[in-house]
């Protein structure tokens, strides 16, 4: 089997193919919002790399997983996505049992005192920032509703993990408008 060249030349012009082959501009909303996703999953992808805790790690494979599914679902024109119910009740869980281990928080909190923390508020940053892409996106195209609660849930999930990778050690945001 030959392989395949890894430059077409097809993009030099500024525009890009949507899974089905429909070009569209290198800044079209479909592409900023999967790119983002795919931005996501480098950093979600090098915070993994810096865990120890397996368990941690496995979770965090499996939403790159699901953060890659959804950007296949951006890339096409179609809104069948195979994200679904036990994808979102998964992250839920894993929200819910963090949480349980965390104290109750009543102030914005610094993401500092851990490189792994940062990370994590990196990743949720640019999840944030797909949400949004994606919430946009909505407006003018199917864009399937429960990939857009996984990815709120994950920005969610990503702000616990946060806290706990900062193990306690939360530093409180000086309010300074009072």
């Amino acid at each position: 089997m030959k392989k395949a060249a890894i430059y077409t030349g097809t993009g030099d012009s500024g525009t890009t193919s949507l899974c089905g082959g429909k070009r569209v501009p290198k800044e079209h909303p479909r592409v900023e919002a999967y790119g983002t996703l795919d931005e996501l999953n480098a950093h979600i992808g090098l915070l993994a790399a810096s865990l120890d805790d397996e368990a941690t790690v496995g979770f965090i494979t499996a939403v790159e997983n699901d953060i890659f599914t959804i950007g296949c679902h951006l890339a096409a024109e179609d809104s069948s996505c195979p994200i679904g119910d036990a994808d979102v009740e998964r992250l839920e869980r894993a929200i819910d049992a963090i949480d349980a281990t965390l104290p109750e928080i009543r102030s914005f909190i610094l993401p500092v005192n851990s490189e792994q923390a940062a990370r994590a508020n990196v990743c949720r940053t640019i999840c944030r920032r797909a949400e949004r892409q994606m919430t946009t996106l909505s407006r003018e195209h199917d864009i399937s509703p429960k990939a857009m609660v996984y990815i709120n849930r994950l920005s969610d999930y990503l702000f616990l993990l946060q806290r706990q990778l900062q193990g306690g050690e939360e530093k409180k945001w000086q309010k300074p408008c009072e």
